[in-house]
């Protein structure tokens, strides 16, 4: 799915936490959010991606996101070709390392993900549809397909 087939009204909601990181203010989404800070593979440039937290383990400091757009995310692409990223919960960047979540573990995570945002995917079960494709109906099966759709990375920090 392309940004450009993501309504309007959810392209401004998906604005609201690089506003914040962008104005210092990241702190204020706890680990909900997490701000990543990547080199592009063409470019060379320093970029940075704020995406949402579907799990962050305290202890380890490991932290769980999904690639929305895909395996040809441009953050993705991005840190798999540079082999570097930074982390960032609203304070200083902290270099991470990063590895590509099994789909069995990530089904898994994702499934406490639903159970603790029960209300947020009455919304997010319709959008995971158009980004994965195929009519996500939050079984066992379809949690399986979606993350071989959309990959889950974890980050932990050095």
């Amino acid at each position: 799915m392309a940004s450009d087939e993501i309504p309007g009204w959810l392209k401004r909601a998906f604005a609201v936490p690089n506003a914040l990181y962008r104005y210092r203010l990241g702190r204020l989404l706890g680990h909900r959010f997490v701000q990543l800070t990547h080199v592009g593979r063409r470019s060379g440039r320093t970029f940075s991606t704020v995406v949402e937290v579907v799990h962050y383990d305290r202890t380890t400091g490991e932290t769980f996101v999904v690639s929305g757009f895909g395996h040809h995310s441009d953050w993705l692409l991005n840190v798999q070709a540079d082999g570097g990223v930074k982390v960032s919960f609203g304070g200083t960047p902290r270099t991470a390392s990063y590895r590509i979540v099994p789909v069995d573990e990530a089904a898994a995570v994702f499934a406490g993900y639903e159970r603790r945002n029960r209300l947020l995917m009455l919304v997010a079960r319709p959008l995971l549809t158009r980004l994965a494709e195929f009519d996500y109906r939050s079984t066992d099966d379809d949690r399986r397909r979606l993350v071989e759709v959309l990959p889950m990375i974890a980050l932990r920090p050095a």
